[in-house]
């Protein structure tokens, strides 16, 4: 037994392809009007988000703005694909498809322009902004991490100067007993010798001095790190976190240019010429002429030792401040939109997902091309029965009615024109009407003639 779906399944499948095609287009044009309009509105609202960061001004200022700005572009949107849609489809010819293809990258373009980056904003501008900060946090700590270097870099020096006041006290206190000049006591090569150790022991005291301030702002320095980072993985409004991110920014280059400007290596640098290039051979006091002669190579050698470690101080001083300068990065504050488009390249997905809101209307448009082009390739049929609306059918029948009705009035004519009698002529006369009593002779019944045959 066959089932009662069967008929209707061989009328579907009796029905061409180009009728199920067509009728589909018919079926879907509410769809595609509505998913345009939705898409746009979408577009629409993203890019209110996104440029209500742009506008300046009073609050109300700013909300009309952006409300106008984001229906033109949804209602500029939605036009526009409809007109695709209605149109593109239709365009047969080579050239014509080929400048409709054109108008639909220009119009995509200007979309993208006007509304795709918007959207881009709207959906990772906070994120974007958060990494600008993050990436800021890295380049301050790297720049806090090269100015502490530099400015503990002199305390280096510190084992060296304590050395040499070292050395240049043991020698004070071996001549104290005799041993340079073979004469005890406390005269010009003790003093000399014990003026060194002294200042060098200053210097030192200067570089332990500096080690400590130096450590302090590190840490203190270390500290606005810290806060940067909780201001990065904080959940609050991130304008309200930026402009915190800023003020500890403002600190932190303060605290490397402190660092910089602390750093003894140019007090090392002094010492050392001051030690060399100032030194003055004081007169030998000894009361003697042997004993003031040994006093003099004494000190003439004590002048070489302290050349020897007054260049050697002044190369290690030379060497810390040939490093470059460390100039600290300047905090930029960025708009979410600004920081969508500088770190474009992080937030693909982002920009693939607001492109596609402006931009899905287009792969409408290109199935509507290929559908319409099956149809015209092969061809509606004249009449089809499954096609016929009720409007359709009612039509037909009264165009059959009217058909019919002037057919039978053209047969019609022919037959009444035989039986009219024909008209008389003028020139003859009329004939005498035949009496009522030879008109019955003349007539013979049908069974008198049955009977004589």
């Amino acid at each position: 037994m066959l089932s009662p779906t069967a008929p209707a399944a061989r009328l579907s499948s009796a029905r061409p392809t180009s009728v199920v095609l067509a009728d589909g287009v018919t079926r879907l044009e509410v769809t595609l009007k509505l998913t345009t309009a939705i898409l746009a509105l979408a577009a629409g609202v993203y890019t209110y988000l996104g440029v209500r960061e742009l506008l300046n001004g009073s609050p109300t200022t700013v909300f009309f703005a952006a409300v106008i700005y984001s229906v033109a572009v949804s209602v500029g949107i939605y036009a526009f694909w409809v007109f695709m849609m209605q149109f593109m489809p239709h365009v047969t010819s080579m050239m014509g498809r080929l400048l409709m293809a054109g108008c639909m990258l220009l119009g995509s373009l200007m979309i993208v322009a006007m509304s795709s980056w918007l959207n881009a904003s709207a959906l990772a501008g906070a994120a974007a902004i958060q990494q600008h900060l993050a990436i800021t946090v890295q380049n301050y700590t790297r720049d806090l991490d090269r100015a502490n270097s530099q400015a503990i870099a002199a305390q280096s020096l510190l084992p060296d100067i304590q050395l040499a006041s070292s050395r240049f006290a043991k020698l004070a206190e071996a001549e104290r007993a005799g041993s340079l000049t073979g004469t005890s006591g406390s005269g010009t090569v003790v003093q000399l010798l014990t003026q060194m150790s002294t200042q060098l022991d200053g210097l030192g005291q200067q570089v332990q001095d500096s080690g400590k301030r130096v450590s302090g702002l590190y840490e203190q320095g270390s500290k606005s790190l810290a806060k940067m980072r909780e201001l990065i993985s904080d959940r609050g409004p991130i304008a309200t976190r930026s402009d915190a991110f800023a003020t500890e920014s403002l600190n932190l280059m303060g605290v490397i240019a402190n660092l910089q400007q602390t750093s003894v290596a140019p007090a090392v640098r002094r010492t050392a010429t001051s030690l060399s290039a100032g030194f003055i051979a004081p007169a030998a006091g000894g009361r003697s002429g042997d004993l003031a002669e040994r006093q003099t190579a004494v000190v003439g050698k004590v002048e070489g030792a302290i050349a020897t470690q007054a260049a050697s101080l002044a190369d290690a001083a030379d060497k810390i401040l040939a490093l470059p300068r460390i100039e600290p990065t300047r905090f930029q504050t960025l708009s979410p939109a600004e920081a969508v488009l500088r770190y474009a390249g992080d937030f693909i997905p982002s920009w693939a997902g607001a492109i596609s809101i402006d931009l899905m209307p287009a792969v409408l448009v290109l199935i509507l091309c290929v559908v319409h082009a099956a149809i015209r390739r092969e061809g509606l049929p004249a009449v089809s029965a499954s096609s016929l609306t009720a409007s359709d059918l009612v039509t037909a029948l009264q165009i059959a009615r009217e058909v019919e009705d002037a057919r039978r009035a053209a047969e019609m004519r022919p037959t009444v024109a035989r039986d009219e009698p024909p008209a008389a002529s003028p020139l003859e006369p009329p004939s005498a009407p035949v009496p009522a009593a030879s008109a019955e002779e003349n007539v013979t019944s049908l069974s008198s003639a049955r009977i004589g045959k």
